[in-house]
């Protein structure tokens, strides 16, 4: 984490997918904990996360692309380009729906919401 977070203050999170919970995620997580601090997510929890609404905009922007990127160097500039163009009004948006996130999780008691 320090490449990422060179203050040592990034946090990690994950949402305990199958993939992020196997043995072998699970046995790296520990072998680095001292690395960066771990949020820990509750399994099954409700999903208020906004970088899942950025990341099915991204994904829709790649599909949508013509020709679509052919290599993993075409899919990261890609990537980059469409993160750049996602409108700045959306971001604003995405942020200012976590309170409305929030009150439907509690109204709810936590099962799924249509966030």
């Amino acid at each position: 984490m320090s490449i990422v977070h060179s203050d040592r203050f990034g946090q990690f999170q994950q949402n305990n997918a199958r993939p992020h919970a196997s043995r072998v995620a699970t046995k790296w997580l520990q072998e680095h904990s001292s690395d960066f601090r771990h949020f820990h997510w509750p399994p099954e929890s409700p999903e208020m996360n906004i970088i899942e609404d950025i990341r099915d905009a991204l994904l829709h922007a790649v599909e949508n692309r013509s020709p679509p990127p052919r290599t993993p160097m075409d899919l990261w500039t890609v990537l980059k380009d469409e993160w750049c163009e996602l409108p700045p009004r959306y971001l604003q948006t995405l942020v200012e729906s976590m309170p409305h996130r929030v009150a439907a999780i509690l109204c709810v008691r936590g099962d799924p919401t249509r966030y």
